[in-house]
């Protein structure tokens, strides 16, 4: 058991408190996708929501217009202020691209729809559906900084499963590549890079900030939710003000390496967010040779990884580690375009705006009437949004 501080607050579930924390002020943003219906998972998180009494919990839906009713439905039968917020409507699709919104769909476009009805509360808190380990102490400990004083806390966990290491998009490409690029700055390592490698897992979805400080924040559209949030929590909460907290026995989905949603396609919008934040902090990366850097410093932790597992007496294949090293170095270059959603606080449509879109959508189908358009039924799906 260790109780060692980073440059950001570190709090350790030492025990098994659940402290005290201001839940009552405090929206709870969920996101889920037609694969969450009526699961374990997601009714244990619900379930459990029920006894933690948040003042209200947002749940950003992507689903097709035949599973959207249904799956709305099933939320109304829990014991919460549950807004249904169905992001894959016509409505929802048109009000966004006629303020020029439109654009890529993914978790991080949802659960941007979802902070921007959150605003209404002290505090927001965000995190996955998909946990099998859920506990109301969850929701406490993620708040607690902020009822401390803090503006944003962000979760973290060890991925240990099945007798094996996992969060391998974490250990294998986001580690390596913050460190490669601390090696190459000159001089003392830049600020950003220390935040970033502060937080001992800085890919997990469970976050939650103040309200002010969500409605500063822009979003990455797809799978750099995580390490973007970040990126912006650095420019505007900084190491004061930030704080990571131990969520204790975590599991959730995982995903292969190779697929269309696969780690491999995650490590591209994980790189160009974590590159983006970086170069936002003002730090000019040095692009030439950044791939074989990554690799020298993945090489070296897949050694620490393997003897660590040997300790822990866990399994541990080297040589698949190697060849995901290898596949994730494939994904580096500079960042294409960038299509962040922009901060609420000067965001050209209005949460209202689009709660009343997405609830005529939601209650048109659930009418029964068929909707036109493609948004109909090829609302694209991803698998539940465990990091792997």
């Amino acid at each position: 058991m260790e109780y060692v501080q980073e440059r950001v607050t570190t709090l350790h579930a030492l025990t098994d408190h659940r402290p005290d924390a201001p839940t009552d002020r405090a929206a709870v943003v969920v996101p889920m996708t037609e694969r969450e219906y009526g699961t374990l998972a997601a009714e244990r998180v619900l379930s459990t929501l029920e006894t933690v009494d948040p003042a209200r919990v947002i749940v950003p839906l992507r689903a097709a217009a035949d599973r959207a009713g249904p799956f709305a439905e099933w939320l109304g039968e829990f014991d919460l202020d549950i807004e249904t917020l169905w992001c894959d409507g016509p409505r929802l699709a048109s009000l966004l691209e006629a303020r020029g919104l439109d654009g890529e769909r993914g978790k991080g476009r949802d659960v941007w729809l979802a902070l921007g009805r959150a605003l209404n509360e002290e505090f927001v808190v965000v995190h996955d559906a998909d946990t099998k380990t859920y506990s109301p102490a969850f929701v406490n400990r993620l708040l607690f900084p902020l009822g401390q004083g803090y503006r944003f806390s962000k979760g973290y966990y060890a991925r240990v499963e099945d007798g094996s290491l996992y969060g391998r998009l974490f250990r294998l490409f986001f580690r390596p590549l913050v460190r490669a690029l601390g090696d190459a700055a000159p001089g003392r390592t830049p600020d950003v890079l220390e935040y970033l490698s502060a937080f001992r897992y800085a890919l997990a979805g469970e976050f939650a900030a103040t309200s002010d400080l969500v409605s500063r924040l822009r979003v990455q559209r797809g799978w750099g939710l995580e390490v973007g949030t970040l990126g912006e929590a650095f420019g505007h909460a900084g190491f004061a003000d930030s704080a990571q907290v131990d969520l204790g026995r975590y599991e959730h989905d995982h995903r292969s390496v190779e697929g269309p949603t696969g780690l491999a396609d995650m490590s591209r919008a994980v790189g160009e967010a974590t590159l983006r934040a970086v170069e936002d902090a003002g730090v000019d990366v040095d692009y030439d040779g950044l791939a074989e850097r990554y690799r020298e410093a993945a090489e070296t932790l897949v050694d620490g990884y393997a003897t660590d597992a040997a300790f822990n007496g866990l399994s541990y294949d080297a040589a698949d580690e190697r060849s995901q090293v290898a596949t994730y170095a494939d994904a580096l270059g500079e960042p294409g375009p960038d299509t962040r959603l922009p901060a609420w606080e000067n965001a050209p449509v209005d949460p209202d705006e689009v709660r009343e879109a997405a609830r005529e959508d939601l209650d048109e189908v659930r009418g029964g009437d068929r909707l036109d358009g493609s948004a109909t039924g090829d609302a694209q799906t991803e698998p539940a949004p465990g990091e792997d």
